[in-house]
């Protein structure tokens, strides 16, 4: 085998340990990469934007002495501002006026000093609105598992190209579940930190739903990516504890013995589909075997019924902002065919809100984070469930309907009924591959924690990896 199969599968810091040792340069790494991009991405569609030759320039030149120097590297193509190169947010009319990103974020920066070759970016739906990865503007990404399958979404095209062998890790995103739900799709670790772990400068507001961070493969190359991004920005006002040591140190270590609360039905008492209720079950069995309690209990406000409405105006506002920026971006008014029907309803919807009405929606907002939050002072360390309600969905299934465009909204929240609400609680969220059905697909689950305690997360998930590995599962693709 080439360099390009012997390096497939090894994560990114058994990589990064070959560029610093001199085994392996940087650029033979990268190369090797773009070699299983070229190959394998015809059938998956995961990288759609690509810098192959600007990656080779910058490695050959030498890239920054950080923690992942040569580690082959993926942008999401959502929000992710690349200094020099394009980023179309998943939407038509962007791709085809292809601006130019003036300056980086911040994450970005931080990506680069970390020694990142950064190669390309992922497929990513319309805003990052669906959990499935399958815009207009770019065409579905299939799940390396199985092809007639999503890899969820809005993280669907890094969570694909890192399970796939394509890269080790990739950046990914989540504003309502979009790390959680491609990584529970795909068989991978997908962490969603705190709220103001990591900044969204200089673009973006820590107050948004949305978070950013990776998916990968191995516990360990998470931990060691919080370390290289983590920390506020200039400007950050929600700014979560600093951790009391590096988080790569949590991996391995002991968390003593924990109370979990475990919810394997939907928060109102409805049945999941079994293979869901069967991963979460079976994970709270070894969660037991490690030593740990587990018994029945959730914050009871996940089942309030209003919460749908209250995270739904939330979300169709930031739709009708991001809208209103890129027609500012794209300099004219957005024209039918600009923007996707579902996502041009939720605009509208929002249009119908008053100052005083989102004021109420921020309001209750807090309310409900207050409470969620609340149960972590009762007595538990954690909290176990499903991270979706069902397996990995079939393409198509949340097509845009021309007289129904608000559907692919309302079939997502059947679906991803257990993510949104860490997103408004502001808590840590992980999603750990414990379980694959008959039909040989993934099946995740999440942890939460109290929020800032992202160390517990990576403690107990390194606790299960050990206990039930997962690196060997590998898909057919």
């Amino acid at each position: 085998m080439g360099i390009a199969e012997d390096t497939r599968w090894l994560d990114a810091t058994d990589q990064a340990a070959l560029v610093a040792s001199g085994e392996v340069a940087a650029v033979e790494l990268l190369d090797a990469a773009i070699e299983r991009i070229e190959h394998d991405d015809t059938r998956l569609n995961a990288v759609t934007i690509r810098w192959f030759e600007r990656a080779r320039a910058t490695a050959a030149v030498g890239l920054p002495d950080g923690p992942f120097r040569g580690v082959p590297f993926l942008l999401k193509d959502l929000w992710a501002h690349f200094e020099g190169e394009t980023l179309s947010n998943g939407n038509r009319a962007l791709k085809e006026a292809a601006p130019i990103s003036l300056a980086d974020t911040t994450l970005v920066q931080r990506c680069r000093a970390a020694g990142f070759s950064i190669a390309g970016r992922t497929n990513s739906p319309e805003f990052g609105a669906l959990p499935t990865t399958e815009p207009e503007a770019w065409g579905a990404t299939r799940n390396p598992w199985n092809t007639e399958h999503s890899p969820g979404g809005s993280s669907g095209g890094a969570a694909a190209a890192v399970s796939s062998g394509m890269v080790p890790i990739a950046h990914a995103s989540d504003g309502g579940g979009s790390i959680r739900i491609p990584a529970s799709c795909c068989g991978l670790v997908g962490l969603k930190p705190s709220q103001g772990r990591i900044t969204l400068g200089p673009f973006r507001d820590e107050s948004n739903l949305g978070v950013e961070l990776c998916v990968s493969r191995t516990v360990r190359d998470t931990a060691a990516f919080l370390d290289a991004v983590r920390g506020p920005g200039v400007g950050d006002t929600v700014i979560a504890p600093a951790p009391s040591r590096p988080y790569l140190d949590e991996v391995g270590a002991e968390p003593g013995r924990l109370r979990i609360g475990l919810l394997d039905t939907y928060p109102d008492g409805r049945p999941v589909h079994a293979d869901c209720a069967d991963a979460v079950r079976s994970t709270a069995a070894l969660l037991e075997q490690l030593g740990h309690t587990v018994e029945p209990g959730f914050p009871a406000a996940m089942a309030d019924g209003s919460f749908a409405a209250r995270f739904g105006a939330l979300w169709s506002t930031n739709m009708g902002t991001s809208l209103a920026r890129i027609a500012t971006q794209l300099g004219r008014d957005l024209v039918p065919g600009d923007v996707e029907a579902h996502n041009v309803a939720q605009a509208e919807f929002a249009r119908r809100f008053s100052g005083v009405d989102y004021a109420l929606a921020l309001a209750a907002n807090v309310e409900f984070r207050r409470s969620v939050q609340s149960w972590w002072t009762e007595g538990w360390d954690l909290l176990l469930t499903p991270t979706l309600a069902e397996p990995p969905t079939r393409l198509g299934e949340f097509a845009n309907t021309p007289d129904a465009p608000m559907a692919p909204l309302v079939r997502a929240g059947r679906y991803v009924a257990f993510t949104p609400a860490f997103n408004s609680s502001g808590q840590p969220a992980i999603n750990v591959p414990m379980y694959w059905n008959d039909a040989g697909l993934p099946v995740g689950v999440q942890l939460v924690a109290a929020y800032g305690r992202e160390d517990v997360l990576i403690q107990v998930a390194s606790q299960l990896e050990a206990a039930n590995p997962w690196v060997q599962r590998r898909p057919a693709i």
